[in-house]
């Protein structure tokens, strides 16, 4: 798939993957979410023929309660990434709670989950689907897209992580939202990230949905003791990608406890530290591999690299053809121009230095 090493902007891989299943697997629409790979909660949505905010924001609720067919954990358990509603149900749609109360009343059939996922974490959850009347995924069709799945994943992983990031504003956001998600309060930096992020244009959204799911999560702590919180219900943070290319780091923490139960949410530029695992993650390198690039950006031969490593000329060369396969990269100056672009060189360097010989 020449998308993979295409980089583009998520929105344009999200329409391009959707035009490329749709030659092999006909379907009414699509909806690509990306999550955050360290909390796998949804940071944002690109949808084809979508669901209306509320209704997303439910199926979300729906999957954290793991009680339906086809919840993108059970994918993450299952042997193969792909599976369609007919088939978990034996063709008894209604046997699904979201096809009942959301998917069916918005005039949806069949659905295809797609987890997109790798050794470096979960990247997206991608749901194609068709409408009432049409005939559900053949064994074939979801066959096909699961062996396409770790393809799909690494250029959203690439697209996510490589595209250019811009310079922002580093104050900090402050949100206060009420148990129905409305903005008792916002500072003025909190208004700027908010339209940053945007809405997806999503029917009847208020806010970006990466700040209703971390708020959400955040409320499911209410009424919890301090001293014994279930291990899956930790206040939310995670990580999510503006327009505009800044990330940002996204915290909630409860103000008070009971039925008028408030969150604030935190919204502030993701500083390097933060960001140095995804952007190593971003063509999956190892940390020798990321060393050896650091190296080779910086002008030095193998025969230095060596030197400096205290490895051989052979092992350092072993290292760069993975290098360049992971990366898509044909020589050293075109690995170059593909990951030392401004902040990720400094980023990368802040790994430590380790012996490739391990």
């Amino acid at each position: 798939m020449k998308l993979v090493h295409q980089g583009l902007p998520t929105p344009d891989f999200a329409r391009a993957v959707g035009d490329a299943l749709a030659r092999a697997v006909p379907a009414e629409g699509t909806c690509l979410m990306t999550t955050d790979p360290a909390t796998t909660l949804p940071t944002a949505e690109f949808a084809e023929k979508g669901l209306p905010a509320e209704d997303l924001l439910r199926l979300v609720e729906f999957d954290a309660q793991g009680q339906d067919f086809n919840t993108w954990g059970q994918l993450a358990q299952a042997p193969r990434p792909a599976a369609s509603l007919s088939e978990a149900t034996a063709g008894d749609l209604d046997r699904s709670l979201r096809q009942r109360e959301i998917r069916r009343p918005n005039g949806f059939s069949d659905e295809l989950r797609v987890l997109l996922a790798g050794s470096t974490g979960t990247w997206g959850k991608l749901t194609v689907f068709r409408e009432a009347g049409s005939p559900h995924f053949s064994p074939a069709e979801v066959e096909f897209v699961s062996s396409i799945a770790g393809l799909i994943t690494d250029g959203l992983r690439r697209g996510l992580l490589l595209g250019e990031a811009q310079s922002g504003t580093d104050d900090v956001g402050l949100l206060v939202l009420d148990p129905d998600d409305n903005v008792r309060m916002s500072n003025k930096a909190a208004d700027h990230w908010l339209d940053e992020l945007g809405t997806s244009d999503r029917t009847g959204a208020r806010l970006p949905l990466v700040v209703s799911a971390v708020a959400r999560q955040t409320r499911s702590l209410s009424g919890l003791t301090p001293t014994t919180p279930p291990p899956d219900l930790q206040p939310a943070k995670t990580r999510a990608r503006t327009r505009t290319g800044q990330w940002l780091i996204i915290r909630g923490s409860l103000l008070n406890e009971g039925p008028d139960t408030q969150v604030a949410v935190m919204l502030e530029a993701a500083r390097p530290a933060e960001m140095a695992p995804l952007i190593v993650d971003a063509y999956g390198f190892t940390d020798s591999e990321r060393r050896i690039t650091e190296l080779v950006a910086n002008g030095l031969s193998t025969k230095q690299i060596a030197g400096r490593l205290h490895v051989s000329s052979y092992t350092v060369q072993d290292h760069l053809k993975s290098i360049f396969a992971k990366s898509g990269s044909g020589s050293r100056g075109d690995l170059v121009a593909r990951l030392f672009l401004d902040h990720y060189a400094d980023a990368l360097s802040l790994g430590s230095v380790v012996d490739v010989r391990r």
